[in-house]
């Protein structure tokens, strides 16, 4: 056996074997999510807004897989921890990497924008990308400091929520997010996909074996590229590749992000509700190991996540780190802890030799796709055999706005619709809201949302009227300024009375509706068939 292989008590009783042939699995899961996200990174700098590849492979890049290093190393040492502390020989560490709603979103929604402003303003393309370089990175300072903050609150939310809002939530994004937008990857080059997804569904849904035992992931991997690059001489191959050069790109600690403080806290409206819902999804993804069997401590989670993106932002990073959804998939598919430490090894030395830039460009989209269909799936089940069953509709329930979710991401994809013609559908006057303003409203905010709903019908299905009436009421002072349901196609807060139009309706008319049905609630709890259901 190689050395290291296990960690040992002092007595020598117990022995924590934290690498195992299902490690290597893991290893190309977890790299993949996080290649996938680096991918679409990359992809909506570059081709959707003219930004300088150089500085996205050799500024961005690094300083953003430094954050996920470190989160990886401390995940591991954790796994190791709880398993000599537990006794438990099938510890499996908590998967670290990107966040996938924020590296899209602050991608679309400030840098991008950013960049495209200053070169308007007449900056040279190169001093545009640097500077909003500069701006990205301080955005990671201030949402690092602000998940440091809220770190602390953690394990006192694991505890009064119910496991149908925690949970819920995260089926809701394993669905519609993780599932269905790479389930559109797989079909756009369906000879490709279909195969690797053939491949997925084989080894690690069906639990059948693999020739000589080959692990499921790496063989999707290797046979769907290999059958991509097959067809290339038919014309087949989807994706251009922009060529990344190897080379050296330390990611040094600096204080560049200084320059960016400033012009960032106009984007803080904006970048704060995603540090938000990486506090909320690390709750949530701890309650999901716990159910499996990993009682990691929450604050010790959300702490290290949050120092990760701190060291991604002084490190020159643009995309925050947080506690992968789906860590229950990765027990079954037999990791430990081995596997975070070979992600996060290969991660950072990606960003510091530069391979990671060609790797994202080589691998297409179609091969890592079926992997995030798997971590859905996983994850949708756990949420309905986890949870009391009498507990199911508020589970469903929560699923709704990460739907909203998904549809505001399409339609206001300016491929489809342009930045003006969006505008103009979501102020159009009716007689009701306009539906485009209503599924925006219903999807900014979707995490917290769904949490605070399936929360609410839990409690209502367990005749706890005053606790649901209680979530309602929340949901009403959240929805007044935008924190959920924000009436701002980018999820900016406000202030309501600051507002205009059809968008100032949105935040009074949502309140409302909430404050009444919560302290309808309050009211019934009240009443004899309140209280009888109450006592029952």
């Amino acid at each position: 056996m190689l050395p290291g292989l296990y960690m040992s008590q002092e007595q020598g009783k117990f022995h924590y074997r934290w690498f195992v042939l299902g490690d290597i699995n893991g290893f190309f899961g977890l790299i993949s999510d996080n290649l996938t996200l680096l991918s679409f990174l990359a992809g909506i700098l570059i081709y959707g807004f003219g930004f300088p590849a150089d500085v996205v492979y050799t500024k961005m890049f690094p300083g953003t897989a430094m954050g996920v290093l470190f989160g990886d190393l401390v995940y591991t040492w954790m796994a190791v921890r709880l398993a000599k502390k537990t006794g438990n020989h099938n510890v499996t560490a908590m998967p670290l990497g990107l966040d996938a709603p924020s590296t899209i979103g602050l991608a679309l929604a400030v840098l991008g924008p950013c960049f495209l402003a200053m070169k308007q303003s007449g900056m040279p393309v190169h001093d545009a990308a640097m500077e909003t370089w500069y701006i990205g990175m301080a955005t990671m300072i201030f949402i690092g400091l602000f998940k440091v903050a809220f770190s602390f609150f953690g394990p006192w939310v694991q505890k009064v929520v119910p496991e149908a809002g925690l949970l819920g939530s995260l089926a809701g994004i394993g669905l519609a997010l993780i599932g269905f937008i790479p389930l559109v990857d797989i079909f756009s080059l369906p000879v490709v996909g279909l195969i690797s997804l053939g491949i997925i569904v084989y080894a690690l849904i069906a639990h059948l074996k693999l020739p000589a035992k080959f692990p499921g992931v790496l063989a999707a991997v290797l046979v769907g590229t290999a059958i991509y690059y097959a067809m290339a001489p038919a014309g087949a191959m989807a994706q251009a590749y922009h060529a990344s050069r190897l080379q050296l790109c330390f990611p040094i600690p600096t204080l560049d992000f200084v320059r960016g403080l400033k012009p960032a806290l106009r984007y803080l409206p904006i970048a704060i509700p995603f540090g938000l819902l990486t506090v909320v999804g690390g709750i949530n993804v701890t309650e999901s190991a716990r159910v499996a069997g990993d009682d990691f401590n929450t604050r010790d989670i959300l702490l290290t996540e949050a120092i990760a993106t701190l060291v991604a932002g002084v490190c020159g990073g643009v995309a925050q780190s947080t506690p992968y959804i789906g860590q229950p998939a990765y027990k079954h598919m037999g990791s430990r802890a081995g596997y975070t430490l070979l992600a996060g090894l290969f991660i950072g030395l990606g960003g510091i030799f530069g391979y990671l830039g060609a790797i994202v460009e080589l691998i297409p989209q179609a091969v890592l796709a079926p992997i995030l269909i798997f971590v859905a799936l996983d994850i949708v089940v756990q949420a309905f055999h986890a949870c009391p069953q009498r507990h199911a509709p508020a589970v469903a329930f929560a699923f709704f706005p990460t739907v909203a979710r998904l549809l505001q991401i399409k339609l206001s994809d300016p491929t489809y619709v342009s930045a003006a013609a969006f505008q103009k559908l979501i102020s159009t006057p009716g007689k009701t809201l306009p539906e485009l303003l209503v599924i925006v409203a219903l999807g900014n905010g979707f995490i917290l949302t769904a949490m605070l709903w399936g929360a609410c019908v839990a409690h209502l299905i367990d005749k706890e009227l005053r606790r649901s009436g209680l979530y309602l009421l929340i949901l009403a002072g959240l929805s007044f300024f935008g924190i959920v349901h924000s009436s701002m196609p980018n999820g900016d807060m406000y202030l309501p009375w600051h507002l205009a139009g059809l968008a100032r309706q949105v935040p009074y008319q949502f309140a409302a509706a909430y404050a009444i049905l919560g302290l309808a609630l309050y009211a019934a709890s009240m009443t004899p068939g309140g209280r009888e259901s109450a006592a029952a």
